[in-house]
């Protein structure tokens, strides 16, 4: 009788402990979809046929994005946070310029801010001689008095749709130094995407809204420019994962009043669905009391949390509110690395292998609460591991933060400044 009681235990035991290993399987297969289903419900469309190809330079972006521009048949629409007057800038321009006399519609809007905030602007006799050419540009929210009016609620995405087969987005304006770097930081490391599949259809929506509303012109509903199915482009990056034309992809766009909301919400998914890994860069990491508790909350049920930031930075006191903030998880068991080389402004999340993001959206109360963002949420381990090498690639040119260099790297009067950063926060 012992003999037999003792069977079955054992018998139930082993079954339960199958049944707790299956489950917890279960469990760790679905960062992507428990992300999938938390984005579905704030309104957000997959689609599951397309492909992705990483641009991890300036020099890749504006080459693959120069070329394809040159094939355009139909439509070029670019929607940047600003074009710098200077020589890509200049270089792009003239591409549109001969796209235009094959008869090709080039549309192309820029954020007032972010035109006159940078030190080599396009002005007005610039602007009007674009539009002699046949380039219809266009300025969103010009800043005029009394100019406090125009501080919120800033145009920051990057979006260029070609023919509406094919899209591009990511970090990156249109700026030499993106490609030469700056006096000021050194070498400037950024990244961008190219898109083709239904996804692109996405992109161009977001763009006819925001044309609509600068221009008044409505092109959402001509089918000319909403022809993701067909392409005709080669010559480009190609994507070489085994996922390419399978991948599956949404739009998250931050629109004020419209979905306020949706990058912090994805964001939050992405970290409190990790079991596993959560590697992060952003170049303005001041975060908002939910995300530091989300980062927190998944080192404490064992998530190996790595986040990126830089030791030079294009901005005064952002920087020292990021390195607050960085000390302050690394204490909690976050794994810091401090990127030396130059300023690293990309802005990328994986998760668990599975899930990752490219896009303009920082981490800071602009992109958050304020602007107008999109990033391109994947659901695919092909390209989230890509986005996971070129991480690790960068670790040799980073120092990890630890208690015994942190009084190294940042000065007793920096330390004091990034605490009354970190103060300031929902502002920067």
């Amino acid at each position: 009788m012992y003999k037999f009681f003792l069977t079955v235990i054992i018998a139930i035991n082993t079954f339960y402990n199958i049944q707790a290993k299956e489950y917890n399987t279960l469990e760790r297969e679905r960062a992507d979809s428990l992300v999938k289903r938390e984005l579905e419900q704030c309104g957000i469309e997959f689609t599951d046929s397309n492909s992705v190809t990483l641009l991890t330079s300036g020099n890749e972006k504006f080459n693959d994005m120069f070329c394809a521009i040159r094939q355009a048949k139909s439509s070029v629409h670019l929607e940047y946070f600003n074009f710098r007057n200077d020589s890509i800038a200049s270089l792009l321009f003239d591409i549109l310029r001969e796209k235009v006399k094959e008869g090709v519609e080039v549309r192309a809007l820029f954020d007032g801010f972010g035109n006159d905030s940078n030190n080599r602007p396009l002005k007005k006799k610039h602007l009007r001689k674009l539009r002699e050419d046949g380039i219809n540009i266009h300025e969103f929210d010009p800043i005029r008095f009394p100019w406090i009016n125009h501080v919120w609620s800033r145009d920051h995405r990057k979006i260029v749709v070609i023919d509406g087969q094919i899209a591009y987005t990511g970090g990156m304006n249109v700026a030499d130094y993106y490609i030469k770097g700056t006096e000021q930081v050194g070498s400037w490391h950024d990244m961008h995407c190219r898109i083709e599949g239904p996804a692109v259809s996405e992109l161009q929506r977001i763009f006819a809204r925001i044309w609509r509303k600068v221009t008044g012109e409505d092109i959402a509903a001509d089918s000319k420019y909403f022809d993701a199915a067909n392409n005709h482009f080669s010559g480009l990056k190609p994507d070489t994962t085994a996922t390419a034309r399978r991948k599956t992809v949404g739009i998250i766009n931050r629109e004020p009043r419209k979905s306020p909301e949706i990058i912090r919400q994805f964001y939050l998914a992405a970290i409190n669905s990790a079991h596993d890994s959560i590697k992060l860069i952003n170049p303005y990491l001041t975060l908002n009391r939910q995300l530091k508790k989300a980062l927190k909350a998944a080192v404490g049920r064992g998530v190996k949390v790595e986040i990126m930031i830089s030791a030079k930075s294009d901005i005064p006191l952002t920087p020292d509110c990021v390195f607050y903030n960085a000390h302050k998880l690394m204490k909690k068991g976050v794994t810091v690395w401090v990127y030396q080389p130059g300023f690293h402004h990309t802005k990328v999340i994986m998760t668990d292998g599975q899930v990752c993001t490219v896009g303009s959206a920082n981490l800071n109360s602009r992109s958050l609460r304020f602007d107008y963002e999109e990033n391109a949420v994947i659901l695919d381990r092909c390209t989230t591991q890509e986005l996971s090498d070129l991480f690790d690639a960068d670790i040799p040119d980073c120092i990890r933060m630890t208690p015994e260099n942190w009084k190294q790297m940042r000065t007793p009067w920096q330390r004091f400044v990034g605490w009354f950063a970190h103060l300031l926060a929902p502002f920067l």
